[in-house]
C-alpha cells in the first residue's frame, strides 16, 4: 500500500523470498557452451527486459537500449569479429595459450537470442543529475541493466553469456551504432539444461575467487 506522499513500507522480504534473491546471485553463470536450441519464449523474454529496465540510473536518465539480433547472416558476421579478436587474444597469455584455446568464449551461433545492451551518452541531455561531476556514471548505469537482466535470467532457469571480446569499432560497425551510442553488453541469452556449479573459469582453473575478507578495507586504502 502507499500513500499520497508515493512511499511505500520498506520491511525485508520473506525468508523465502530473501533466500531467492541471494540464491540468483551466488547460481548466475556465464553461459558460454550450454545452450539448448529451442527458443525463449516472447514472454519470459519481455520480462527479462523489463528487469533490465527496471535498473537504477544516474538522474533516472535511462540510457539503454536493447538490440535484439535475429538475422543470421549479422550474426555470423559478428561471429568473425569475435573470432578475429579472440584469435589476437590468445597472444596476449603465451604462458597459457592452450589452456585459453580450449575455452569457449562465446555462444553466438548456439544461442536462440543475441541482444547487444547499448549506453547512450547524450540522453538526458548536457547536465544529468548526478552525473555532473562523473561522465561515466552512465556507463555504470546500463552495466546495472545488463546485471539485473542476468539475475532474473537465472530465477527464469534462462542462461546468459557476456561476450566481451571484439574491437568496440568493429561491433559498433556491425550495429550501425552513431558515434554517441555505446556498445556496453553483447549477450548471448538461451535455455539451459546445467550449469557449473561454481563459475567455469574457477572449474577449468583459470582464476579462483579471492576471500572476501581480503577485500574488506575501514576508512582508507591501507599504508604499503
Amino acid at each position: 500500500m502507499t500513500d499520497a506522499s508515493g512511499l511505500a513500507p520498506a520491511g525485508p522480504f520473506s525468508n523465502a523470498e530473501r533466500a531467492a534473491v541471494y540464491r540468483a546471485i551466488r547460481e548466475r553463470r556465464d553461459v558460454r557452451g550450454q545452450f539448448r536450441p529451442d527458443p525463449v519464449d516472447p514472454a519470459t523474454l519481455r520480462r527479462l527486459l523489463q528487469a533490465a529496465h527496471d535498473a537504477p540510473s544516474v538522474g533516472l536518465s535511462q540510457p539503454w537500449n536493447f538490440i535484439l539480433i535475429r538475422d543470421a547472416a549479422l550474426r555470423g558476421r559478428i561471429h568473425d569479429a569475435f573470432a578475429s579478436a579472440n584469435a589476437d587474444a590468445a597472444t596476449r597469455f603465451p604462458d597459457r595459450k592452450a589452456l585459453y584455446s580450449s575455452l569457449k568464449l562465446e555462444g553466438i551461433l548456439q544461442a536462440p537470442v543475441n541482444l547487444c545492451i547499448t549506453c547512450d551518452r547524450t540522453r538526458g541531455g548536457d547536465h544529468v543529475l548526478g552525473r555532473t561531476h562523473d561522465p561515466a556514471t552512465d556507463l555504470y548505469s546500463t552495466a546495472c541493466a545488463v546485471q539485473n537482466l542476468w539475475l532474473a535470467a537465472r530465477a527464469e532457469g534462462i542462461g546468459v553469456g557476456w561476450v566481451s571480446i571484439f574491437r568496440p569499432d568493429d561491433l559498433r560497425g556491425l550495429l550501425h551504432l552513431p558515434d554517441h551510442v555505446v556498445p556496453v553488453a553483447y549477450l548471448c541469452i538461451g535455455h539451459v539444461t546445467e550449469l557449473y556449479r561454481q563459475p567455469e573459469l574457477q572449474s577449468r582453473g583459470w582464476a579462483a575467487r579471492l576471500p572476501l575478507d581480503d577485500l574488506i578495507l575501514e576508512d582508507r586504502w591501507p599504508a604499503p
